[in-house]
């Protein structure tokens, strides 16, 4: 076992690196992970790279790196229900998460899916604690029978408790944060709740269409009407959000939340800017999906990312997929 961020070896059960000092957060339970070494420029297999790292598809040499368990990450719960996360082609690390649950007693559902601000320290921690905190806490209160409304208030907020308590070595860097965005379908309803920009839409053959707002800079200045959204957009801050999990945002980590009927046969996406950058509206997405309308969410899910490789892969890609 390596650290992810000095990459020096430590033990299983170590929580600390005594090399640098990292946290070291446990592996998930019940999650399938894969690791694949693909072309970091036209994304080929694995088996077209050759022993120095020229890729036989398009010529790219491939420079050696270490491999990390989470540069590629499948959770694959059902046909209907499935996430892929991939690091991409530009970042070293792959700074997002997810976490996916059903609970079968109730045909419940429950999707989250996480970024971690590069800009913070450990962002990988963050994401992935959050992830998992807000996974379980949700799995919980839904045993206890209580709404998906507030089931998603107590996961945010064990949460924003796990990011938190998460140790940081620098007072001039930011602390550990991430975004979120959580779902939980039950009894054909979809409620969803978020902080920051990653998101959920809801894509069918008739009004596919996103269910969040992003928390960020663009949509707060076009809002209070300083700027147009074409003005905004032009800016270097239009990405950047105002909302996240971290120590330095407890006072204001409420979730926004809100409640989608089901209409029909469908699917609820939810997904990083990893993706939507490349597809921000939802008919585009719309267009992605049922383009690959036969396969299964696994399959649709890798269809995604590797679209979002395709265009570039300039970030970390997550996407978590609900067949109706």
């Amino acid at each position: 076992m390596q650290c992810p961020n000095c990459e020096a070896l430590v033990q299983t059960d170590d929580r600390f690196c005594e090399e640098c000092g990292t946290p070291l957060v446990n592996s998930p339970v019940n999650v399938t992970e894969t690791s694949t070494k693909l072309c970091n420029k036209c994304g080929a297999a694995p088996e077209a790279i050759d022993a120095d790292g020229y890729c036989s598809v398009c010529g790219f040499k491939n420079e050696y790196r270490q491999v990390r368990e989470t540069d590629r990450m499948e959770v694959n719960l059902q046909p209907n229900f499935a996430g892929v996360s991939d690091r991409g082609l530009r970042h070293e690390r792959n700074e997002d998460y997810l976490a996916c649950a059903v609970i079968e007693s109730s045909n419940t559902y429950i999707a989250i899916a996480c970024d971690g601000v590069s800009s913070s320290q450990f962002p990988e921690l963050a994401s992935k604690a959050a992830a998992e905190g807000a996974r379980d806490a949700i799995v919980t209160a839904l045993e206890k029978h209580l709404s998906p409304e507030t089931a998603l208030q107590h996961g945010i907020a064990a949460a924003l408790n796990e990011v938190c308590v998460i140790p940081h070595r620098s007072l001039n860097q930011d602390a550990p944060s991430t975004t979120i965005v959580a779902a939980v379908v039950q009894n054909s309803i979809a409620t969803i709740a978020w902080l920051g920009d990653s998101r959920a839409y809801w894509i069918d053959r008739e009004n596919s269409q996103l269910l969040t707002r992003d928390d960020s800079w663009l949509n707060e200045i076009v809002t209070s009407g300083q700027m147009s959204a074409a003005e905004a957009s032009k800016s270097d801050k239009a990405h950047a959000i105002t909302r996240w999990l971290g120590v330095d945002a407890k006072e204001d980590a409420v979730p926004s939340i809100v409640q989608f009927p089901i209409p029909g046969s469908g699917y609820l996406l939810l997904c990083t800017d990893g993706l939507w950058n490349y597809a921000p509206d939802a008919p585009q997405l719309a267009d992605l999906v049922k383009g690959n309308a036969s396969e299964d969410a696994i399959g649709m899910g890798r269809h995604l990312v590797e679209f979002a490789r395709s265009c570039g892969g300039r970030d970390n890609i997550t996407v978590t997929l609900l067949v109706v």
